[in-house]
């Protein structure tokens, strides 16, 4: 690799924080209308006017935004990508991308003490950080779920499971790939309104059951015959890992399936890179998460009971999905 190599991927990381700055600071919904200058942005975010000018002005020279005179303007397909109703938001992603952004700012710290980075909540607090993580596996999902659910099929069920189901895109994504099937969603409690107004909006309020728990701790609801575990297995160590899976054995019958969606690494654990990298994402940001290859997913769920292991899918995303059954 050659010097200007680099230094081009050290200082990949500017767009992306001025992008990101903007996102917090929700610059493009608060400027969502006419062209308009630097000291309105100021006034409207309650921000410092020379701090502002520059961070527009960055934008606009990476083409994020317009700048025309002294006036700035917004493109539609930004106002799309980047305002919380836009047509194809990610704002919540890009909010949380922010969160992760600061933790991985610790990240020599974190290989000297092997603990996880220190939590510091973005200028619009914890508990909006919190909301922008579990709205951005929505912002996500919107577009993966119905694609991932329509390559499982044919999947027969009649009742789903999805444990730690967040905002409930996946479960839509199945209801809608199976119209007979009902399903529950089991999260923390204050994760589930998210998925209550989502459902509603979807239609499926009556087809879904919203249970409240924390799967280190409680049981899960018994009787489903198909168990959706999503984006959960890297949060965890391996212990952790199994665990979970004697839970989700206790609570599917007999004959039902586990599908687990999550990286599924090479035996180096170098492939791929998305992988590896996501890997470094848990270890600032959980005391024992990572990315885990196939043949330790297959043992961990051998060791809860489970047989008939398969990959049903591995792209070096986390899209890969794996299966197992209850005999």
């Amino acid at each position: 690799m050659v010097e200007w190599d680099v230094s081009e991927m050290v200082r990949c990381c500017q767009q992306a924080c001025v992008i990101m700055a903007a996102a917090e600071l929700e610059l493009f919904d608060r400027m969502n209308g006419p062209p308009f200058t630097a000291k309105e942005a100021a006034r409207a975010l309650g921000a410092d006017l020379r701090a502002t000018a520059a961070l527009l002005d960055a934008l606009a020279a990476i083409e994020v935004i317009r700048k025309v005179g002294e006036r700035y303007r917004i493109p539609a397909a930004v106002k799309a990508a980047l305002t919380a109703q836009g047509t194809r938001s990610v704002l919540a992603m890009t909010q949380h991308q922010a969160t992760c952004l600061r933790r991985w700012s610790h990240l020599a710290e974190v290989v000297k003490t092997g603990r996880p980075a220190p939590r510091e909540a973005g200028i619009r607090g914890a508990k909006a950080d919190y909301a922008a993580f579990i709205e951005a596996m929505d912002n996500i999902g919107r577009s993966t779920a119905p694609k991932l659910v329509a390559e499982l099929q044919p999947l027969k069920f009649r009742h789903l499971l999805d444990v730690g189901g967040a905002s409930g895109t996946y479960t839509i994504a199945f209801l809608r790939a199976n119209r007979q099937a009902r399903a529950t969603i089991f999260d923390l409690p204050q994760v589930l309104p998210q998925a209550k107004e989502r459902l509603s909006e979807a239609g499926m309020s009556r087809r879904v059951e919203l249970v409240a728990g924390d799967f280190y701790v409680d049981r899960l609801p018994q009787g489903a015959d198909l168990v959706w575990l999503s984006a959960i297995v890297h949060q965890n160590s391996r212990q952790q890992n199994r665990v979970l899976f004697e839970n989700i054995f206790r609570a599917l019958v007999s004959g039902g399936q586990v599908l687990i969606r999550d990286f599924l690494m090479d035996s180096s654990r170098t492939v791929s890179v998305a992988g590896a990298l996501f890997a470094i994402n848990m270890l600032v940001a959980t005391p024992k998460g990572g990315t885990f290859t196939v043949n330790e997913l297959r043992d961990d769920l051998a060791a809860a009971g489970f047989t008939r292991f398969g990959v049903l899918k591995q792209d070096g995303t986390m899209q890969s999905v794996v299966a197992a059954k209850k005999p």
